[in-house]
């Protein structure tokens, strides 16, 4: 399984702080695993047929399409969800 960053998730990333990006990072190589990854919920509404997985108040938003991983969104939990 691949995983693959949106231009707004690359560009998120060089915001995060640095401990933020080494437990990103760390994450990332998780979602390879995908589905066997622990930790991640399916979002509502919206967001319907997305997945969510949290870092301390960071959230990474990401979608499952066959055997490849697209993360769409990194940020912190206050505006993450918002479009």
């Amino acid at each position: 399984m691949a995983v693959f960053l949106s231009g707004d998730a690359q560009e998120a990333v060089l915001r995060l702080p640095k401990v933020i990006r080494l437990r990103l990072r760390a994450m990332l190589a998780e979602l390879e695993r995908w589905p066997a990854v622990s930790g991640a919920k399916p979002l509502h509404g919206k967001l319907a047929g997305k997945y969510r997985k949290r870092t301390g108040d960071y959230r990474v938003v990401f979608r499952v399409s066959g055997a490849d991983v697209y993360v769409e969104k990194i940020g912190h939990r206050r505006d993450v969800y918002e479009e």
